[in-house]
């Protein structure tokens, strides 16, 4: 293959621009980003404390919100802190290899959030359609296997990113102008074709799009099934069950959807608005999620109330 002058196939360094157009404030920028960040370590691992405290709280559901409390936790810090050094610091420069560890680590969090998102949406449908069965049906064996599930699917699919970027030559242009190092970001800067890259891509968000298409058929079984129920109060119950399962849905998918209008049919919208989306899909949610469990389930709000008040 024939290589341009100046073209290094791995590149020493790429230089992260932060929130271009927005220079100016980015150092006020971070302070918000700082809070957050801190807010949600705070309340992520105190409900990986109290699931793992309280035995009442072995169950799949919460499980399954220990892992995603888990993904979160990897999510924001491998994005967060880079995004603070460039913000405060300017240190905007970030070694080949750890642009790519970020990438991948960014992609395999999105792909394991929204796989497990669709096992909350099975436990809620077999709590719900089929309760006598629950117990038999989601075992701690099965949670198992859907936990190693989740882990395997979301690695192979993401892991071919790294071996496309590897097989790209770059050449002098190695300024990404955002905060952290995704996937076609890194491929615009080869001066190669990247159609492999573009269809590998849209391959991947046709596994979180048939995420959605299944999650949105469970719920709307679920609903069919809850207002089949004849007591006015076992409905309310049965909506408060899952209500927070699809709060959580909500905190990760509208704004990776807005994010994704914007990028492929807002052309008239500022890039910056674009690179705050794509930030706020990173930091949101990992705080959302605590929250919202916390304040419908009443097993945990009971337990950090207590904890709080043994204080």
């Amino acid at each position: 293959m024939f290589l341009p002058n100046g073209t290094q196939f791995h590149p020493s360094s790429f230089l992260l621009l932060g929130i271009p157009g927005l220079e100016a404030i980015h150092i006020w920028i971070g302070f918000p980003f700082f809070a957050v960040y801190l807010i949600a370590l705070l309340e992520n691992f105190t409900i990986l404390f109290v699931i793992q405290a309280d035995s009442s709280l072995h169950q799949p559901v919460f499980y399954f919100l220990a892992i995603l409390a888990t993904i979160d936790l990897a999510l924001f810090t491998a994005t967060i802190p880079k995004m603070l050094s460039i913000f405060w610091y300017n240190l905007r420069e970030i070694i080949f290899s750890a642009c790519l560890t970020q990438m991948f680590f960014i992609h395999n969090c999105t792909g394991m959030k929204s796989a497990i998102l669709l096992a909350m949406a099975y436990d809620c449908y077999v709590a719900i359609c089929n309760p006598l069965r629950y117990s038999t049906i989601l075992t701690n064996k099965v949670v198992s296997m859907i936990g190693l599930g989740v882990l395997v699917r979301s690695f192979l699919s993401v892991i071919p990113f790294v071996f496309l970027i590897l097989r790209l030559p770059f050449c002098g242009n190695n300024v990404i102008p955002h905060t952290y190092c995704e996937h076609m970001g890194l491929a615009r800067l080869a001066c190669a074709s990247i159609k492999l890259n573009i269809i590998y891509g849209l391959g991947a968000i046709s596994i979180l799009v048939f995420d959605i298409i299944v999650i949105a058929i469970s719920y709307v079984q679920i609903l069919c099934a809850v207002f089949r129920l004849p007591p006015h109060e076992a409905r309310l119950k049965s909506l408060s069950t899952c209500g927070s399962r699809v709060c959580v849905i909500l905190a990760f998918y509208t704004p990776e959807l807005f994010s994704f209008m914007i990028h492929h049919f807002g052309q008239n919208v500022p890039h910056y608005i674009h690179i705050l989306l794509a930030n706020l899909y990173v930091v949101a949610p990992p705080m959302l999620n605590p929250v919202i469990y916390g304040v419908r389930t009443k097993q945990i709000y009971d337990r950090v109330k207590k904890i709080l008040l043994q204080r």
